[in-house]
């Protein structure tokens, strides 16, 4: 079967697989033990961090473990309930893990301010500014879109925040492995990130915090990640990040190169194969690899039990929900009628996919395309 949702989730890499399976073998100790078992569990939990601090030109202490990137993302979230301003400024298309956790936070008086995207999924800076209130605490807007792939100009959001003295978070899970990440030319307080998002294993993720950020745990219980994440540490879990994110900084310009390739091609034999065809997304700002594609007049879900049929795996820009195709928010957002929204896949190469392999991808687009009399 041929994969082509990376976006969503991205295989583990061999070599992780491979350090993992040793870890959880070999440094089964607990990482909060003093004896020689516990301090080699600990020795790989640490040689992790600095693998993922050098990615990114950070800190190992600036480094926290968690579970996913929606755990981090929930942690600078819920820090907002010890701080007076309870003010939020966030997109339009952001995740559900962002929104949807600001929404419960109503309750406890957190306020928040949406600002809306232009038609290719660009923030709107002027609106950042001029939304800013007495009691705004955080804004938080994602790296790059998830959908969409817009990339957003966060060396300029964070000009703003810092001219304001507001912390800044940024949900950057889809960035590693596509574009050059150094933490201290972006200027952000914050970033969560997850590890299955770059070959490597699923249930753990990393938060980047800033020193001047007093971050409280949102889980609490033991003083592990310097009292910041309680629970006893996910050893294999967090040694398989720490190589996968090594390895994504390592080849990260080979792997750049790949996916644009692949995408040029794959967009351009589309554009051939059926004219109608719209690409979303900002034309140049925007993550290698990931393509939104509208085909007019054939559903979402149509193309996708036939590429499935087909051996195929690719993605809906629309949110499925009880078998119902809903129109994505985040296309919603962009100004895209609901009509061409239920029509819409987002189709996200990764580095192990062939141009033989898109080839077979747009000839079996092309023979759903004339079996429903599009072509």
């Amino acid at each position: 079967m041929l994969y082509f949702d990376h976006s969503a989730t991205t295989p583990t890499d061999p070599q992780v697989l491979d350090l993992m399976q040793w870890v959880a073998k070999e440094n089964f100790g607990n990482p909060s033990s003093i004896h020689k078992f516990g301090q080699k569990a600990r020795a790989t939990i640490e040689k992790a961090r600095r693998q993922v601090a050098d990615a990114l030109n950070a800190k190992p202490r600036n480094i926290i473990f968690t579970g996913s990137g929606t755990e981090a993302n929930n942690m600078v979230l819920h820090n907002l309930l010890f701080s007076k301003n309870k003010h939020v400024i966030t997109s339009a298309i952001e995740h559900p893990a962002i929104f949807k956790t600001l929404k419960k936070m109503k309750i406890f008086g957190v306020t928040v301010t949406i600002i809306p995207v232009d038609k290719f999924g660009l923030i709107k800076l002027e609106k950042i500014e001029s939304t800013i209130q007495n009691d705004t605490g955080l804004i938080t807007i994602m790296h790059a879109n998830n959908e969409v792939g817009t990339i957003q100009p966060l060396n300029e959001i964070s000009k703003i925040a810092k001219k304001h003295n507001i912390i800044f978070h940024s949900d950057a899970v889809q960035i590693p492995g596509k574009l050059l990440l150094d933490v201290v030319n972006v200027g952000s307080d914050l970033m969560s990130f997850s590890a299955h998002k770059f070959y490597g294993p699923k249930g753990v993720g990393f938060l980047y915090c800033q020193d001047a950020i007093k971050l409280n745990p949102l889980i609490i219980g033991g003083g592990q990640e310097s009292k910041r994440r309680a629970g006893t540490e996910n050893t294999a879990g967090i040694t398989g990040l720490g190589l996968a994110m090594e390895l994504a900084s390592k080849f990260l310009e080979k792997n750049r190169k790949h996916l644009t390739s692949l995408e040029e091609h794959f967009k351009t034999r589309l554009a051939q194969i059926y004219p109608s065809v719209k690409f979303n997304g900002h034309p140049e700002k925007h993550l290698p690899g990931l393509v939104s594609a509208t085909f007019p007049k054939i559903a979402s879900e149509v193309m996708l039990v036939n590429l499935d049929m087909n051996n195929i795996a690719v993605s809906s820009g629309s949110a499925c929900s009880s078998g119902v195709v809903k129109p994505s928010e985040v296309l919603k957002a962009m100004g895209i009628s609901n009509e061409l929204n239920v029509s819409t896949l987002r189709i996200s190469f990764g580095k192990d996919n062939t141009l033989a392999e898109v080839d077979q991808l747009l000839d079996v687009i092309s023979e759903i395309l004339k079996k429903y009399s599009i072509i």
